[in-house]
């Protein structure tokens, strides 16, 4: 067997090109410093040729399938697929170009066609049948987590399709291809909208209520695109945070409006058309495959295991969520300055954000302007989302200004584990901070792994955490809203997950866990911005260096029940809005861009969650999450993750709260293990049993 180090570069691809050979830097780092636009396609097509070398190799191999010659010689391959394809799609999410996108619309079908190749090879399947067909027999004894890999794999062929007829099967390669091609023209319409619908102030008196250096951030926004004035870009959610803060209402309507309707203006950006097609198309490959529509395939590989899981969970959530939401708004009608709502005692939904923190400021004495000089990023990195990091888990971390990221931004810690007595410290991986927002960036926070822990090719994981902050002036501090806080930890949280993988197989590291689980333990570490003890380290005045009033501090905590009526109707009526899409036959897809906004407005009401002043989160026409990426009819996993985040949180208040032996029990029973056994075993092995709901359901004040 060859190991990584040994790879042969393939025929096709030069071997100059940085992607030929694995990284020598740091942690196999890729190097930015050579890599150009023009290394990537090559880079990904001789990377599939050379998989699908690999993989003919293993299905012909003449000696019976075993674990060495088919399941890890599969964990083996196609390496160089891997680092060439992970460094295109984080640079392509992070720092896109037109060259970029174009390279992406032409492998989009390639990829996918190559996957199906692979899990539609019968010899191979046949090789990994008979390997099961043992196991299953008790002629061959497995370790646990090849046992579980080994019925991954088994699960993946037959949603690949491998039972299908020829023809069959020749319809699901068509469909998977133009699915992929939808995907990535969504994306790429998104982010062009989301560039056309900034909007753009010429008169400083529009801007009264935000702060000195947020407009000094829309002021070099506009510069950079050749403007004057203010440029006020979008968030890819429905509510924009800069609505807090600014007191013009007819301001406020006009970002609101643009935020509400991009992507359905017509125009070369509009989404709707491809919308459409991918929601009928989903449709069909579910039913070509057995289920009854793309919500049933995706929950069916999901902890949540049915739609009929998922709509129960959601229908409880709603009723209560919105009733929670209209108290609010009563609230809020009552504040000076509430105008131009529809329906007496509610609210407008662009001043709903305004409003809201007038109540925050006069209710608990606080607001987003009096906060964001003590929340400092520097400050909130290292006294706080690092702190945290290293008081469970033992973990340092020194910024690494040696080496090179995608983008001039992009900021290089090492991560070091805790040392055993005597020991120095070990190299744990790197963690690539990108906070900034830019043109070239879709929307959003998340996380990517440019290299995945793994014991059997003995690799150190590389992970990145993308946030959309706007930057400053040069030499101005970036203060945050506490949003953005707690953005900070959640996109950390899935971080740690993949620092802290300890498993052998490159396929089951870190983050590979359902998508109804993978934001656990991302939800969880938000916690942590909370912790008095932490909160207080990193809440310092970034002029003064005076920390935050201790009354400050204990009025945030008492606030935040505050708005969970908002946050939680906002969140369900998207979830239920990508359910209503996904769970439709292909024949009830609408088949007009006419029709989507009024599917939308009955999906809504359908589910009880179209309460005007509270718009879904995401609105059809930008829900990137589903329509762009790869929470289609899995949306609902935010919340679904949330019960057993929320019922962890009570663990850790019942255990002591923030301590190592907390840290250490968390790390062991669940970061650790990646996707490397099913996650509900991990979790009930952290927990000592299965999870509540209860827990949740007190802390969105749902009860």
């Amino acid at each position: 067997m060859t190991s990584i180090h040994e790879t042969t570069v393939s025929s096709e691809l030069d071997p100059a090109n940085p992607f030929a050979a694995p990284s020598t830097l740091p942690y196999e780092l890729p190097d930015f410093s050579a890599i150009r636009e023009e290394h990537y396609e090559p880079a990904v097509v001789a990377g599939m040729a050379a998989h699908r070398a690999e993989v003919e190799a293993i299905a012909t191999n003449p000696e019976p399938a075993t674990v060495e010659n088919t399941l890890e010689a599969l964990e083996r391959g196609g390496l160089l697929l891997d680092r060439a394809s992970r460094a295109f799609h984080n640079k392509l999410s992070a720092d896109s170009t037109a060259g970029l996108e174009d390279i992406q619309e032409r492998l989009a079908p390639q990829l996918a066609a190559h996957q199906d190749a692979v899990l539609m090879d019968a010899r191979l399947h046949g090789r990994v049948t008979s390997l099961s067909d043992a196991a299953a027999a008790g002629t061959l004894a497995l370790e646990p987590d090849t046992a579980y890999l080994l019925e991954k794999l088994m699960t993946q062929f037959k949603r690949s399709g491998i039972a299908l007829s020829e023809p069959d099967q020749d319809r699901l390669r068509a469909l998977n291809s133009r699915i992929t091609s939808l995907q990535a023209s969504f994306g790429r319409k998104l982010l062009a909208g989301a560039n056309e619908a900034s909007v753009l102030v010429t008169s400083e008196a529009e801007l009264a209520g935000l702060s000195e250096d947020a407009k000094a951030g829309a002021r070099a926004a506009a510069e950079a695109r050749g403007k004057e004035g203010w440029l006020l870009e979008m968030q890819l959610f429905t509510h924009q945070s800069v609505l807090a803060s600014l007191a013009d209402a007819g301001l406020r309507a006009r970002i609101h409006e643009a935020s509400r309707t991009r992507g359905a203006t017509g125009g070369d950006n509009d989404t709707r058309e491809v919308l459409l097609e991918l929601a009928r198309l989903r449709a069909e490959h579910a039913q070509l495959l057995g289920y009854e529509h793309h919500a049933a395939y995706i929950a069916a590989d999901a902890t949540a295991g049915t739609t009929a899981a998922v709509n129960e969970m959601l229908a409880r959530l709603a009723p209560a969520a919105v009733a929670n939401a209209k108290r609010e708004a009563r609230e809020l009608a009552t504040v000076s300055g509430a105008s131009g709502a529809d329906t007496p005692g509610t609210v407008a939904a662009a001043d709903w954000s305004y409003l809201s923190e007038a109540v925050r400021k006069e209710r608990f004495n606080l607001d987003d302007a009096a906060l964001r000089p003590y929340l400092e990023l520097e400050r909130v990195v290292h006294d706080g989302v690092f702190k945290a990091a290293g008081l469970l888990f033992g973990l340092s971390f020194t910024e690494r200004t040696d080496l090179r990221g995608y983008h001039p931004d992009v900021r290089i810690f090492e991560v070091f584990d805790a040392p055993e007595p005597g020991e120095p410290n070990t190299g744990l991986g790197l963690f690539l901070a990108d906070w900034y927002t830019r043109e070239s960036k879709r929307g959003g926070a998340w996380m990517n792994s440019l290299v995945s822990q793994n014991h059997l090719l003995d690799q150190k994981p590389v992970v990145v955490n993308n946030l959309n902050i706007v930057k400053p002036p040069a030499g101005e501090p970036t203060l945050l809203v506490w949003d953005e806080v707690t953005t900070l930890f959640h996109e950390f949280g899935h971080a740690l997950h993949g620092l802290l993988s300890d498993v052998r197989y490159l396929s089951r590291s870190g983050t590979s866990v359902p998508r109804d689980f993978v934001e656990y333990p991302s939800q969880v570490n938000e916690m942590w911005s909370w912790e008095p003890e932490i909160l207080r380290s990193f809440a310092v005045h970034h002029a003064t260096g005076e920390p935050m009033p201790d009354e400050w501090v204990d009025t945030m905590l008492a606030s935040r029940i505050w708005g969970e009526g908002f946050a939680t109707t906002e969140y369900l009526a998207a979830a239920l809005l990508d359910q209503a899409w996904h769970q439709l036959a292909p024949s009830d897809v609408p088949t007009s861009v006419e029709e989507v906004l009024p599917f939308e407005a009955a999906a809504l009401a359908a589910a009880g969650v179209d309460f005007g002043s509270v718009p879904p989160r995401y609105r059809t026409t930008y829900f990137n999450h589903v329509f762009g990426g790869g929470y289609s009819a899995g949306y609902y996993s935010y919340i679904w993750s949330e019960v057993l985040d929320a019922d962890t949180v009570e663990w850790y208040a019942e255990n002591g709260g923030l301590t190592r032996a907390n840290g250490e029990a968390f790390r062991r029973n669940l970061l650790a293990r990646g996707g490397s056994q099913d996650p509900l075993v991990s979790f009930e092995d952290l927990r000592g049993r299965a999870p509540e709901i209860t827990p949740l359901l007190k802390r969105r004040g749902l009860v």
